[in-house]
């Protein structure tokens, strides 16, 4: 994971993707599932959303959950939620390359319906 600079990201703005390994606003920063397992939460999942300057803060495109299940571990939840993130990054991916979702101006997320 790489922190980047606010005036290169402020240069891609609306350009840049990332995938989180948590159901955003939740279990920020970069040991989300240790996050989880020590909350006792039942769902996890992943986001993937634009990088913004804060971490982990720019706005969600997508999102799938994930079951916590009993006896996981940092390394089996992390393997499952693997799985969801190799499922929607490119439907993410695909939904701003092809401009059906946007960042806004004004920095919220536009969809091609919402216009």
């Amino acid at each position: 994971m790489r922190i980047l600079s606010g005036p290169f990201v402020r240069k891609w703005n609306g350009k840049m993707l990332n995938i989180h390994p948590s159901l955003l606003p939740s279990f920020r920063g970069s040991n989300a599932h240790e996050q989880a397992l020590g909350a006792g939460v039942t769902v996890t999942g992943c986001t993937v959303h634009f990088v913004a300057e804060e971490v982990d803060a720019g706005q969600i495109i997508l999102q799938e959950a994930v079951p916590v299940k009993r006896g996981d571990t940092v390394a089996t939840l992390s393997e499952r939620v693997k799985l969801a993130e190799h499922k929607i990054f490119p439907t993410a991916l695909q939904l701003v390359a092809s401009g059906a979702v946007r960042l806004g101006e004004d920095g919220r997320l536009c969809c091609v319906q919402d216009e």
